[in-house]
């Protein structure tokens, strides 16, 4: 019976090898199923049915009726009375006094040449403003749905990873009650072994609620129902990043949807100063009218009216108004400017630290992890080491793998921020 448990000892651990071989292929080296979720597909549908774009759609077409509207002349008014003489009804007295007349008028004002054009000017600056709106919502939902997404496939990644320990863990542990059985090694060896199952356990079951929870976001994005199911993502990839800061900075400057819209605004309260000044200037209205007076000539009127501009401490009080806002609108514009400076900054050197240590996971670390766990392996074999450092070695090799696909996860979140803040795609 001895005999022929160390054979199978024996050829457990021959297999080991084999094993960690399956077992340490990344994600990334997994051939693709058909139902993979594009993420080109994703953004497409959320660009298409996400409400957040549709109501900045609606506000801009509402916005861009205002310039027309600014531009038109009031409504004229129209005037119809009679004059009478010797009684109170109409035509008392007509064709016999001067002053009996029946007729109407028509009156028109006439704002100062300028002030309208001044007025839908500041109407189209808002509507561009809002228009910048839909730039910025667009770049804002594909950045959600980029992060979402990679989390996501974060999520799975460090699933297979799990799943795939998890079986190199229960060969480790029949090996393990195997030597128990032979007396060649201690009953707390199966029990840590059983433990890190359990332990394994624990952490696939998180991870499938962070999947649940990615895919609530998503399925928000997208404007789906609560629960519809999301496909496989595709998988995480380590790519090149390199952007320098300086390039994205000026990329946000002439890009960013923000900073456009906080510059028109600008624009805007400068064309509001121009029309507080324009109120300095008189108003008109042109009244013309027409009266019937029976058997004498008809009688015709023609009358200019000017609004004096009178109080001008009021009309002082509004330019320095817009001036003020002016100023506003400037300082806002560099708020947003600096703030997006150091976002930027912030999302850089992050994008650029985690590919970095993505890649040294994948190059450098993991395969010496990994050389560590099957030098151990094969070790307890011999019974040179006992079986904490095959678990210890077991255990780093995890924490490296679950740590690679964190750091790639990082990078591409980082990057979606920074698309969105750049206003344009970041070849990664």
């Amino acid at each position: 019976m001895i005999v022929v448990l160390d054979a199978l000892i024996e050829v457990d651990m021959r297999v080991f090898p084999g094993i960690l071989i399956s077992v340490f292929v990344s994600a990334s080296a997994i051939a693709q199923t058909p139902a993979r979720t594009a993420l080109a597909d994703v953004i497409a549908e959320a660009l298409a049915k996400n409400p957040e774009i549709v109501a900045a759609q609606k506000q801009y077409d509402a916005a861009r009726q205002r310039p027309t509207q600014e531009r038109s002349l009031p409504d004229p008014m129209v005037s119809a009375g009679y004059s009478a003489n010797g009684r109170p009804w109409p035509g008392a007295g007509l064709g016999t006094e001067p002053t009996s007349n029946i007729g109407f008028m028509v009156s028109q004002e006439v704002p100062y040449p300028g002030k309208r054009d001044l007025r839908a000017s500041i109407a189209s600056r808002e509507a561009d403003a809002e228009f910048q709106q839909i730039d910025a919502a667009r770049l804002s939902v594909i950045a959600r749905v980029k992060q979402a997404y990679y989390r996501l496939a974060y999520a799975d990644a460090v699933s297979g990873v799990l799943a795939r320990n998890r079986d190199l863990l229960d060969t480790l542990l029949e090996v393990s009650e195997g030597r128990y059985a032979v007396g060649q090694a201690a009953q707390q060896d199966v029990i840590k072994a059983q433990t890190q199952l359990s332990i394994l356990e624990l952490q696939l079951e998180r991870v499938r609620q962070q999947r649940a929870t990615r895919e609530g976001e998503l399925n928000a994005l997208l404007n789906r129902p609560t629960g519809t199911p999301i496909g496989e993502p595709e998988d995480l990839q380590l790519t090149a990043f390199d952007h320098s800061l300086d390039a994205l900075v000026a990329a946000a400057n002439e890009h960013a949807p923000m900073l456009r819209r906080d510059h028109l605004m600008v624009e805007r309260s400068q064309l509001a100063v121009d029309a507080a000044r324009k109120e300095y200037k008189p108003d008109f209205a042109l009244t013309g009218g027409y009266y019937y007076m029976g058997a004498m000539p008809a009688m015709y009127e023609f009358r200019v009216d000017v609004k004096v501009p009178l109080q001008r401490a009021r009309r002082a009080a509004a330019v320095a108004e817009q001036l003020s806002t002016v100023d506003a609108a400037r300082s806002t514009y560099d708020s947003t400017r600096l703030g997006l400076q150091s976002r930027l900054e912030e999302d850089f050197r992050m994008a650029s630290t985690s590919v970095r240590l993505a890649r040294l996971y994948r190059d450098t670390v993991l395969p010496q992890a990994r050389l560590a766990l099957e030098s151990s392996m094969a070790s307890y074999q011999t019974g040179a080491v006992d079986f904490l450092s095959v678990l210890t070695n077991f255990g780093t090799v995890l924490e490296y793998e679950m740590t690679y696909f964190d750091e790639l996860a990082t990078y591409h979140t980082a990057v979606s921020r920074l698309e969105e803040m750049t206003g344009t795609p970041i070849v990664h």
